[in-house]
């Protein structure tokens, strides 16, 4: 498969490992920013065939793990009012300050399991007498669809239409990071999908104001250690600037289209970061044309706020400061079947990756 088979093969990935250690001749901290990178790297036994000098350091690029704790109790709450709660699978198990939206179903409450949010507009016109809400998490690569989702939806004059976000940007993100006192971080594998929407010009005064290589990678293990590779040679040679990887997906400008969809119903505001707190700008906001369609509002339940359970380090794990190994509650009190926080449960989470694919 085009595409597929060739960045899964040994050779040419273990040709590219041979180069990193020959290659590497300081101790460098290297931070994948998406959950799937970071699944691709344990799953596939990557971090044990690196130099002992190289760390990898898992990023906030999970976006179920980063979407806080009270919007998974606005969501609840919605069902508790007897709204149809409509969401991707990923998010149901992700537990609330009380009960996860699984265990919310299982009490009585409609909750609908999709793989669009055109879906749930379907739903709505479907059933007029019911609201229906779409919970629209993701970082920018789901934000198209759920914009065209509102867009849809007003154009047929669906009225019992509307969506709770969590929508978050990857930029902000990583200033963020570089910007804590506490930060190592010496080059970004920045997420692919993420650049395929939304290019990687916004980059470029990254790796030039703090000094920083940025590589636009893949998911498959011929990308990431190529995307360490080129890491490591603009390390050691002093360098740092943007280089993309994943060339044969993501383009400089990103898919116009697709922006074109975002920014007709969002714009950039401040938002919430789980573990992290709120960060200037970096996610999305309903437009005020379109502020039918935004159910905290239609709801009234912005005033729903909550506290992080004190037990769970994901904020640590999310910023990289900690590997979920360092955990006291880690594969203890804490496992899939029972999570204390997101990055456990999740299919992207650092904390799942580590329990599923590694020894401890």
């Amino acid at each position: 498969m085009k595409y597929l088979s060739e960045y899964r093969n040994y050779e040419a990935t273990k040709s590219y490992i041979d180069l990193i250690h020959k290659h590497t001749t300081k101790p460098w901290n290297i931070m994948e920013i998406c959950g799937g990178q970071t699944h691709s790297l344990v799953k596939n036994g990557l971090l044990d065939l690196l130099p002992e000098s190289i760390r990898m350091i898992h990023g906030p690029g999970c976006p179920v793990c980063v979407t806080p704790l009270n919007l998974i109790d606005k969501a609840v709450e919605l069902l508790r009012q007897g709204v149809i709660v409509c969401s991707f699978g990923d998010m149901i198990r992700v537990p609330g300050s009380k009960k996860s939206l699984l265990e919310a179903k299982a009490e009585g409450g409609d909750l609908r399991i999709l793989y669009s949010p055109l879906e749930a507009v379907t739903i709505a016109k479907a059933n007029p007498t019911k609201e229906v809400v779409f919970f629209a998490v993701g970082f920018e690569t789901t934000a198209p669809a759920n914009a065209l989702s509102v867009l849809h939806a007003k154009k047929e004059g669906i009225t019992n239409y509307s969506i709770l976000v969590s929508h978050v940007l990857v930029p902000p993100a990583m200033e963020a990071i570089l910007a804590d006192e506490f930060c190592n971080i010496d080059a970004f594998l920045a997420a692919g999908h993420v650049c395929a929407i939304m290019g990687f010009k916004d980059y470029y005064p990254l790796a030039a104001n703090y000094k920083i290589p940025i590589i636009i990678t893949g998911f498959e293990p011929l990308d990431l250690v190529q995307g360490i590779y080129m890491a490591v040679k603009q390390l050691e040679g002093g360098n740092y600037i943007v280089q993309n990887q994943y060339s044969r997906v993501v383009k400089e400008s990103g898919n116009l289209s697709a922006k074109q969809v975002i920014n007709t119903v969002f714009a950039v505001g401040n938002r919430e970061w789980r573990g992290i707190g709120e960060i200037p700008n970096s996610g999305y906001v309903i437009r005020d044309g379109y502020f039918d369609f935004d159910a905290e509002r239609k709801f009234g339940i912005h005033h729903i706020k909550v506290q992080e359970n004190k037990l769970c380090i994901a904020g640590d794990v999310l910023k990289g400061i900690k590997k979920p190994k360092e955990c006291s509650q880690f594969g203890k009190q804490c496992m899939p079947s029972n999570p204390l926080g997101a990055p456990m449960v999740s299919s992207e989470g650092a904390c799942a990756a580590y329990y599923h694919f590694s020894s401890f």
